[in-house]
């Protein structure tokens, strides 16, 4: 394959490291996420095969048998989850040959995906999510360029900054065409133009605490169908929740996830931005700030095939941690604010979190550049948000 416009990625030695405890290695991420070029960069040995091809699709569907055949010393089966009768001859396959790394399979829909693991797979299939670039990924490329905003506005889907395209037209046609295929292919959504409101109100609730009723009222839908809808975005990598933080240190806490989309390019264009010098002043600029520490850390997360134990905290008096990180039973709090400047009440609720739970220590992520400790917790800039996931050997966060 072409390597000209390849961006190394932290999952790259992730999947070689599954790939040799397991027989099949799933990678599963949004589509454009850039699945497809690190399976055939790391396996480029085996044969690719896209699903998406009808005669391919056609041929594995109704003859399972003779289209695995063709491929006995293994292959890239691109967007399997188009033929899902795959899942349970690929089972019988790899029982009977002890081989690891011989299949890798990739898809874009993460419930269908999964289903086909679960049912017939577990235990013989390791497992990674990719998502987007992280920005550690972009600047060691050479790609990044500009400042926090520039960051934000542009998003990290790689074709944006490898391809001679604008962030507006190539998130247009993205939204254009990829999301309106999966959302054909996974519910029976009669109206596209609904289904693209729908969307832009979502867009405009990230970072809030999700209500479907006023989601669905607001685009003129029932509650079930709000619920149905977001189901298809989490299912295709666009939408995440964050549920609240399930310690119960006190019983008045919010218990409603929080919406927050993997890509803050994605939310820009949805929000009708057009050029990044319109993010500074805009009423949810703190909101798409927030979004892009969160999502910079579950990269971290998955890149390392790792499942996030991300939350929030949030008591009925409106304390609140942006993002408290649970791994080997500790919490880490991790408060997020996109001014330049640190002031004194920036750490308010990391010192209520302290009172609270009796633990010391966290991080505040700002849109500074600097990092350094202050008042006990470490201020970290908000270009070294990915490293807030990362974890020494002691389990603490390395920032």
């Amino acid at each position: 394959m072409d390597d000209t416009y390849y961006i190394a990625r932290r999952a790259e030695k992730t999947i070689i490291d599954l790939a040799k405890g397991f027989p099949i290695v799933a990678l599963t991420g949004p589509r454009q996420s850039g699945k497809t070029t690190l399976a055939r960069r790391v396996f480029g040995d085996r044969p690719y095969v896209s699903l998406e091809d009808p005669d391919n699709r056609e041929f594995a569907a109704n003859d399972p048998r003779g289209f695995l055949g063709r491929y006995g010393e293994g292959a890239i089966f691109d967007e399997v989850q188009r033929v899902p009768e795959l899942f349970s001859w690929l089972q019988g396959i790899v029982d009977n040959d002890g081989r690891m790394g011989r299949f890798i399979l990739t898809g874009s829909q993460q419930f269908g995906f999964m289903e086909g693991i679960t049912q017939s797979l577990a235990g013989r299939i390791g497992e990674l999510s990719l998502l987007p670039l992280c920005l550690p990924e972009l600047r060691e490329a050479g790609y990044e360029k500009g400042g926090a905003d520039q960051v934000l506005y542009d998003g990290f889907y790689p074709a944006v900054h490898v391809r001679d395209v604008e962030a507006e037209q190539w998130y247009n046609s993205y939204i254009g065409t990829y999301l309106e295929r999966d959302v054909r292919s996974m519910t029976a959504v009669k109206d596209l133009s609904a289904f693209q409101t729908f969307l832009k109100l979502a867009a405009g609730r990230c970072g809030q605490i999700l209500n479907f009723a006023s989601l669905g009222a607001s685009a003129g839908v029932t509650h079930n169908t709000a619920k149905a809808w977001l189901s298809v975005l989490q299912a295709s990598f666009i939408i995440f929740l964050l549920r609240p933080f399930h310690r119960n240190y006190n019983k008045r806490l919010i218990k409603a996830p929080k919406l927050y989309f993997y890509d803050t390019g994605l939310v820009s264009r949805l929000l009708g931005l057009t050029i990044h010098e319109q993010l500074p002043l805009h009423p949810l600029r703190g909101a798409i700030f927030e979004n892009f520490v969160i999502s910079e850390t579950l990269k971290s997360f998955y890149n390392s095939a790792r499942s996030p134990q991300c939350f929030f905290w949030r008591d009925s008096a409106g304390h609140e941690v942006d993002m408290i990180l649970e791994e080997n039973a500790r919490a880490f709090p991790v408060e997020i604010k996109s001014g330049k400047t640190v002031a004194s009440d920036f750490f308010d609720g990391l010192r209520r979190w302290e009172d609270m739970s009796g633990a010391k220590g966290g991080a505040l992520v700002y849109g500074g550049d600097e990092n350094y400790e202050r008042e006990g917790f470490n201020v970290v800039s908000w270009d070294r948000a990915y490293d807030i996931g990362i974890r020494n050997d002691n389990g603490r966060a390395v920032v």
